[in-house]
């Protein structure tokens, strides 16, 4: 997805992800959620708008940007920078290596040509691991958008791959 260009566009996404979840701290994480929905990743703009719009002294809400910024780093679901149109999360956890998920993390490195947390210069795919997917009886497993994939071998990659085509 293209980085946000117009500030007004960021203030407007950012205003109606606050309306929808709320202006307190239990509502962040989905605000922040509704803002890498939107755009693909949370850009420090809309970081900076978050805590802007939330700062309210009345109701003694006070955010600090490095909370948002450590709140959009920790999790999985959300990226302070631009990914591609699909995400590929890979389970590295020790239930999907044991089972054979180093070829299928090397198969995937190979055919895309990126490492961990890179994407392809066309912005079609990110490659991220992640520590669980919660699928460790079905191990190795991809997560490819919201499409799950298990039991997956190096041979089966092209063909994942080219559901997105």
């Amino acid at each position: 997805m293209a980085a946000p260009t117009i500030d007004h566009d960021v203030v407007s996404v950012v205003r109606a992800a606050i309306e929808k979840h709320g202006r307190n701290r239990d509502a962040m994480i989905p605000v922040l959620s509704e803002i890498n929905r939107v755009f693909g990743y949370v850009p420090g703009e809309a970081i900076r708008e978050v805590r802007k719009q939330l700062h309210d002294p009345a109701r003694q809400v006070h955010i600090a940007e490095s909370q948002l910024y450590a709140l959009t780093s920790f999790y999985d679901m959300l990226s302070t920078k631009p990914r591609g149109r699909h995400v590929i999360k890979f389970c590295e956890n020790a239930p999907c290596h044991v089972v054979g998920g180093k070829a299928v993390w090397d198969g995937l490195r190979e055919k895309l040509s990126l490492n961990n947390g890179e994407t392809t210069p066309d912005n079609k795919w990110t490659l991220v691991t992640t520590s669980c997917l919660g699928l460790c009886s079905v191990g190795p497993v991809l997560l490819i958008d919201d499409d799950m994939y298990g039991n997956v071998t190096p041979e089966q990659i092209s063909e994942i791959l080219e559901h997105y085509e």
